[in-house]
Order: C-alpha cells, then structure tokens, then sequence
C-alpha cells in the first residue's frame, strides 16, 4: 500500500512494519494508490518511507536507518533509480530524525530485505503520477511517454524533468497507469556493480560526522572511568582540574568524572589532574581463568550418546571481542529545562530517545534525536551508552556538550561480545552422522537496576544454532533442546543443543553475526574432523550432507574457484566451511601459512554467497571481504583479556584486531546469480570466514584448536 501525502510538491509514503490497511485519512483506490489527506496517520505504526520529488529535480528519501558503512544509502538510492528511472546523482538519502513511533532498527542483516519492497513500491507510484502529469500537460496518452535521466520524454523529444512535474503530480489521485515495480528482468540499476554515492564525500571530508558537528555552545567533554568495571567514584578533588584554563565544568555521573572544556586538549589535561579514589567493581576478583571456568561448568551436560555409535567431541572457548569501531563514539547533547536534543550515530534511535528522556525528565515528545552517519558499527551503535552521558552531563552542566568516548575508554568499558563456551558431540554409524548435540553458555549481562536499559541497550537473547537449525531463547534457558530430524544445516540425524549462561556485571553486546559466529565456528571446526575421522575429504563430505541445493552450489563455487584440494607446502593449507542465515548462504575457502604456527597468515581467501537479488553487488563484495577480515581477526589474534575485573587491553596496540598486513593477499567473492527478493548479507559471512580460517589453521598445523583467538 502506498500513499499519497498532502504536499505542494510529490511526496509518496509507503508504510514499514505495519499493515497499511490500518492508515487512517486516505482511501485506496483499486490502482494501490491513495488520495491526499491533511495528514496521512497509521493505526499501528508511523513509520513510513517518504518519498518526495523537489523543484530542484532531486528525489529525496528520508532513511529511516542509520548508515554506518555497510552501504545502506546507496542500495536504497539503486531501488529509487531503478524504479523512477533517474540518475543515481540526482537521488539523495539523509537519514530520519528518531520518529515519534516505529522501530527504525538497524540490525540483524534486515535492511534491504525490510525496504526493497516499499521503496520499489514508493517509486514506481511515483512514476505512475510524473507520467501522468506530464501527458496531461502535454495533452498525450501515457502510454507514449518514457522516462530516463530524472526527467519524462515525449516521442517528439520533448523533455520535462521530475522537478518541473512535481507540483502537478502532486494533485494527481489516479494515476492513468497501474504503478508496479519493474521485473528483475528489466533492471538495469539493480545488480550492477555501483560505487557508494558518498564515497567521495567520505574521502574528501565532506562527510559529516558526530565529531565534525558544530552545535552552538557544545563544548568538547571527555570522562575519567574507573580502572575496573562498574567501578564507583568514592571521593574525587577536582581544585587542580578546574583551576586549568579552559575548564568549564566538572559532574560526576554513573561511570566516572566528566570534564567539560573549550578544547579536547583542555578537557584532557583537566580529566588527568583530577584525583579520584576509586571504589573496585563487583567483578575485582575475577579474571580470565575463573570465568572459563564458569562457563565450563555452566554448559550442559551433552547427555547419553546413541549406541552403536561412534563420537566425535570437542569443546571451544571463544574469548571476549571488542567491536572496536573505527570511529570512536561522539554525542551532541543540549538538555535545557522543558527540551532536549541530541546528535549521534545510533541503530537504536527510538528506543535511545525513550530511554533519554526517562533519565533527563522529560516527555519522550521533548526529545529530539539526530542520526548521524557512523564510521562502523559492528552491532556497537546499537546500544547508546555515550548518548545517555552525554545528555546527563548537559543537564548537570547547564550547556550544550560535545562528549568523547576515547578508544581506551570503549575497549576498557564499552560493550563486547560474550564470552563462550561449547560443548560438540558428532555420533556416527555406518558412515554417516546420525546425531548432533551442541550444548554452550555464554557469559550474560547482570546490572539490576542499573542494567542494560538504564546504560543504552536491551537485554540479549541467546540463539543456538544447532548444524543450522536455529531458535532464539532468554539466556539461561533451554534454548533449542532434541530438534527434529528435517532440522539443520546438515543431514546429521537428530539434532539437539541446549544453552546455560554465567551471569556477570559486565558490558555485553551483540557483536556481528551475534552468537553465529562463534556457534558456527564450533560446528564447522567438528564437522571437518567428523569428515577425517571417517577418511573422507572435507569438501566431498559437505557435498553429500548438506541439505540445502543452494548451499552445496557455493561450496562448489568455491571449492572450484579456490583449485580445492591443490598441492601445498609443508605448513600451508585450506580449509572451508559454509554458513545459511537470513534467507542467505555463504561459504569460504582459505589458504593459510602456519609455518610459524604462532604466527600464520591468511594468504588467500575466496567467497561465495547466495543472498537472493545483490541490489549491489560492489557492496556486497564489500560486506564480504569485511567479514573475513572479521574472522581472520577474531580466529587468530583479536581477543579481550579479564584481570582482576579489568579489560586489560586498551588500544589497537594490544588488542590485535587485523591490520593491513594480516589482510590475505588474495581476495575474491562470487555473486551468485538469483532473481527472488535479497536476503540479508551484512553479517552473513563472519561464521563461514572464521570457520574456514580455523579449519584451514589445523590442516596447516595438525592440531585441534580449541580457544580462540589461537594466539591470545
């Protein structure tokens, strides 16, 4: 259902998320499209994709995602394009302001499956009314005219661009021809290679960040944090720090000291000469080795095998990840009396309003939120920690601040993902697997009153991904238990899994491809010493268990590709795996040099992935390459490390996240051709390239690794 919106110019909306049937002040008529009303509201939802063609002969789209480098504003600018038959120049995407209601959530690799149907949708109705208008002005059946290059074309030549159209378009109520997204076979914007649109603004600067905002009166604020986690100020002199020049103000709050001063050098020097006495966090006496245990002992038991069968077993250990953003988290904040704005990158930005407003005092109504393009994410922006102290220290400075988590200050205090501990048991009979038990705990996060809300995020959930069967569950429950046997990834008979969790005061948060990238990780780590323990090739072994046509076609892809099974030197190797999630699949081959085991390189990585229509496919080229960085990173080096309660790294200095020269010296990624609707992409492929990585580590090395990061 679309809808058209009162305006002087074109201005069309589609609903997201709710049922457009419970729009309230419009009247569809039989061709999908509505008349005007004053106000165009839905009975459930009000978030809408809004669609309005402008004098100036742009298109412009209010996103109501947050782009934070996966590529989300050009894929939807392709859609536009593709629809109106515009030039991709002449299409702009801002992104929405936190809307009074609606999700606007981005995550969970759902982006382009949520808008490739409304904003085609949105486009194409758009059309329909620009030709519409345009034959009447000319006097001409509709049926004559074309459209290209953002304007309308008459089959004498005459032209008239979308912008000279919209005002007429605009009082257009029936279209004089049915507006219908194009078939994938007449595409041609869709699926082609395309850069980002605001690649050259990100190059060259033009690209506005939080950090480059100029807000009236922000004044650059940085904050002292505790040397533990959930550390509390017990007593703090701050005489020396407000006796510096340039400091403005000095407010304790939740998680530390802020400094508030004319200049981040200033506010640095303040924050340095302030003397705190600290009081430790609750988990002062806790470091790494006590909190594998209790994940160890918090996993359930893997239960009774089948008799007549043969095991396969393994337990893994996956540390804490930071996500580590490249860039650091920055917030605008100005509270004043009766309202409040603030400007940051949030994936969130709803439920990020809600909760500022709960702790400032104000109506939700008062808040007003500006989402800001962010330099990654990662699934960190999801949650909204900087934001929250940033409007606290406004409030209690009485100005408008523009607060800075340093790098130090998110890896030592920021979100991260879990710690995790699986238990795997493969049984096999007669030459194939005839149950498959995954049983894991991960660590979860535990505040009280003071818990995730209260710090910017909601609670988790723990997924368990059993051989591909997936089920979501709160953590410390029974997640999946006996799944029946047409479940899974794998044709492995029953399929089981079970979760536990080791409640801690710690910072948790999901983390690409959430517990997929661990789970799966585990699964493809067993499933190659199920194929050795049968003496079977670990290619050949996929090829006759997996379930899914599609899957087994990229594993072909790449096994092809990669020349699978070629002669390697001493200490050299592949290894494969393959991930299906999000209506999407993936698998990843990857050459690996362990001939100095404590320090292997990824030489080479190819990838193939089915996600349905690549709206882009140099984005998803993109996408992928990034996530096997991701898991060349998280298998071999990036890990957080737990002493005495507190994270001990602090930098990219020692928290070893992939560099240039950890990067393969090969890349390659395969599109596979396919004309149904996208599936997701984003995080697809973090499990496939991390599997692949440590498969292809333990052929090189012949051993069985078992906690990662291998090198922590």
């Amino acid at each position: 259902m679309v809808y058209t919106l009162a305006a002087s110019t074109l201005t069309v909306a589609a609903p997201l998320g709710c049922d457009g049937s419970s729009a309230e002040g419009a009247e569809p008529t039989a061709a999908g499209v509505s008349t005007p009303s004053d106000v165009l509201v839905t009975g459930e939802d009000e978030e809408m994709l809004v669609l309005e063609v402008t004098p100036a002969n742009k298109v412009v789209v209010r996103l109501p995602r947050v782009e934070v480098g996966q590529g989300i504003t050009t894929a939807v600018a392709m859609m536009i394009a593709e629809e109106l038959d515009a030039r991709l120049a002449d299409v702009e995407i801002p992104l929405a302001e936190a809307r009074t209601k609606g999700n606007q959530y981005t995550g969970g690799s759902s982006s382009v499956r949520s808008l490739y149907g409304p904003a085609r949708e949105l486009a194409a109705t758009a059309r329909a009314k620009l030709l519409t208008a345009a034959a009447r002005r000319w006097h001409l059946s509709v049926g004559l005219l074309r459209t290209r290059d953002t304007m309308v074309v008459a089959p004498d030549g005459r032209t008239a661009t979308f912008g000279s159209l919209t005002e007429s378009a605009a009082r257009i109520h029936h279209p004089a021809l049915r507006a219908e997204p194009k078939p994938a076979s007449r595409h041609r914007v869709i699926g082609q290679p395309t850069n980002r649109i605001d690649a050259r603004d990100i190059v060259t600067g033009a690209a506005k960040y939080a950090g480059d905002l100029s807000v009236a009166g922000a004044k650059p604020t940085v904050v002292a944090r505790p040397p533990t986690l959930g550390g509390k100020v017990v007593s703090v002199d701050d005489r020396a720090a407000r006796a510096l020049p340039g400091v403005h103000a000095v407010v304790r709050i939740a998680g530390g000291v802020a400094v508030v001063a004319d200049s981040f050098h200033h506010a640095f020097k303040a924050r340095d000469a302030l003397r705190i006495r600290w009081a430790p966090g609750p988990l002062a006496a806790l470091s790494d080795a006590a909190i594998r245990s209790r994940l160890r002992a918090a996993v359930p038991p893997l239960g009774t095998p089948l008799l007549g069968t043969r095991q396969v077993t393994g337990e893994f250990e996956f540390a804490f990840v930071s996500h580590a953003p490249m860039e650091v988290l920055t917030a605008v904040a100005d509270v004043r009396a009766g309202h409040a704005e603030i400007w940051f990158s949030s994936q969130t930005p709803t439920d990020a309003r809600d909760t500022i407003a709960s702790l400032v005092g104000l109506p939700a109504s008062k808040v007003r939120v500006h989402v800001m393009r962010g330099g990654g994410s990662f699934g960190r922006r999801l949650n909204y920690d900087a934001a929250i102290e940033a409007a606290q220290i406004s409030k209690a400075a009485h100005r408008p601040v523009k607060l800075m988590w340093t790098r130090n200050d998110d890896i030592r205090h920021g979100r991260m993902r879990p710690a995790s501990h699986h238990r795997i048991r493969a049984s096999h009979a007669g030459g194939r697997v005839v149950a498959f038990t995954h049983m894991m705990a991960s660590v979860n996060e535990s505040y009280g009153k003071g818990g995730p809300a209260a710090q910017g995020g909601a609670t988790g959930r723990v997924t368990t991904a059993v051989s591909g069967a997936r089920t979501s569950a709160v953590p410390g429950t029974s997640a999946a238990g006996p799944l029946p046997s047409d479940d899974g990834l794998y044709n492995f008979g029953r399929v089981s899994g079970d979760s536990g969790g080791v409640e801690l005061a710690m910072p948790l948060g999901a983390w690409r491809s959430v517990d997929s990238g661990t789970m799966r990780t585990a699964e493809e780590i067993v499933v190659d010493e199920v194929a050795a323990s049968l003496g079977e090739d670990p290619v050949a072994f996929r090829r006759t268990t997996l379930r899914s046509k599609a899957v087994t076609a990229v594993l072909d892809k790449v096994a092809t590709a990669g020349d699978w099974g070629r002669t390697m030197p001493a200490g050299r190797a592949q290894g494969v795996a393959v991930h299906e999630e999000y209506d999407s699949c993936v698998a990843c081959l990857v050459e690996i040099d362990a001939t100095d085991p404590k320090n292997p390189r990824v030489t080479k990585v190819v990838m193939a992935a089915d996600v349905g229509t690549a709206v882009n496919p140099r984005g998803l080229e993109a996408q992928l390459m990034g996530t096997a960085v991701d898991g060349i990173s998280t298998v071999l080096r990036a890990g957080l490390h737990i002493d005495r309660g507190a994270v001990r790294e602090g930098s990219f200095a020692d928290f070893h996240y992939a560099r240039q020269r950890d990067a393969p010296l090969h890349f390659e990624a395969h599109i596979m051709p396919s004309r149904r609707d996208p599936g997701g992409a984003g995080e697809l492929g973090v499990p496939a390239a991390a599997g692949a990585v440590a498969n292809a580590y333990a052929r090189a090395t012949g051993t069985r690794p078992r906690r990662f990061p291998l090198t922590f």
